[in-house]
Formats: C-alpha cells, sequence, structure tokens
C-alpha cells in the first residue's frame, strides 16, 4: 500500500511539473484551422502557425528551444492563437498549399480570416521571434 501511495505522489508531481514547464512557453490550439480562426475572431487575436514536418531538424529545434521560452509565450499567447500545423497529415498540407509553404519550417502570421500577414521561411531564435511579434 505505501508503494502505491508512493507511485500515486510521484506521478502527481511528474503531471505538475509537466504542466507548469509546458504552461511556460506558446500554448498551441488544439483544433482544427477553422475553430482556431473562429477563437481568433471571438478574442481580437491573430493567427501565428508553425507549418513543420516530422523529419525537420530545425522544426525541432525550435519547438524544443524556443518555443517553450517564457519570454516567447508572454508575447504570443497575448497576441495570437497559435497553432502548430504538420504540413503532411491530416489538413495540413491543405493549409499550407494555401499559404504557398514549401520549406520547413515556415511561421505564417494571419488574421483571424486566414489572410496573410506575415510569411518567415528557417529557424528562429528567441530574440527573432520576439521582433516578429511586433
Amino acid at each position: 500500500m505505501k508503494k502505491l501511495k508512493m507511485v500515486l505522489f510521484v506521478g502527481v508531481v511528474m503531471m505538475f511539473l509537466s504542466t507548469t514547464v509546458n504552461a511556460q512557453g506558446i500554448e498551441f490550439f488544439h483544433g482544427t484551422y477553422a475553430e482556431a480562426q473562429a477563437k481568433a475572431k471571438k478574442e481580437g487575436k491573430q493567427l501565428f502557425m508553425d507549418f513543420y514536418t516530422s523529419w525537420c531538424g530545425p522544426c525541432k529545434v525550435m519547438a524544443k528551444k524556443y518555443f517553450t521560452l517564457e519570454s516567447v509565450g508572454k508575447v504570443y499567447n497575448k497576441k495570437y492563437i497559435c497553432l502548430k500545423i504538420d504540413a503532411e497529415k491530416g489538413e495540413g498540407p491543405e493549409i499550407a498549399k494555401k499559404y504557398g509553404v514549401k520549406a520547413y519550417p515556415t511561421l505564417i502570421f494571419a488574421d483571424h480570416s486566414g489572410k496573410e500577414m506575415k510569411k518567415v521561411l528557417g529557424m528562429q531564435n528567441e530574440q527573432q521571434l520576439l521582433d516578429l511579434a511586433k
């Protein structure tokens, strides 16, 4: 019984820590592109889309090293509904085609209706991401 309680305690602590770490950076929306547009319109925000693939090295670096930073999350979560779009799965290929995405990572900033405002190709570091959000 003691062992079970310890395992449960460790599990709860791990969940808390992982939630705390994830909450610091960009909070990516989990839903469809259309749902993200509706949420952006409702909240008066723009869209930020990170187009990536599972095999893209720079995409993985950005996801792990820069999108998780509190400084980046603070700005992006306030101004944008943020989407990670796998350009090879689900609705990703169709959305990538709409925006003419041909390289990864590609970052798209758009208004809530989906009209492209800015397109950036390649890996961006913390300062570049912060400058882009202005």
